[in-house]
């Protein structure tokens, strides 16, 4: 299981405040419901978890994802990213 919270795709975070993956790669203001639309889409078994808050931001209750992958982290925060895209269009 990989977790997957909503600032490892944020356009509007820094590499030191949580952005995983390029910019160029990642949406604005990513939310659980959009990663669990991704996921839904890409057929892959995922857990959401809303009560939970990423620990750079303890005040925030963002949530997170719990997601069934073979490949990177890395990997799947992109093509997550990439979907939310694709979606939003």
């Amino acid at each position: 299981m990989i977790t997957v919270w909503p600032q490892y795709l944020d356009k509007n975070l820094s590499l030191s405040e949580g952005r995983k993956i390029a910019k160029a790669d990642c949406v604005r203001e990513p939310t659980v419901h959009d990663i669990e639309t991704a996921l839904k889409r890409l057929n892959l078994t995922y857990n959401v978890q809303k009560e939970f808050s990423y620990p750079g931001k303890w005040y925030e209750k963002s949530g997170r994802v719990l997601v069934e992958w073979d490949g990177t982290k890395l990997e799947l925060i992109r093509e997550i990213s990439l979907k939310i895209k694709e979606i939003r269009k």
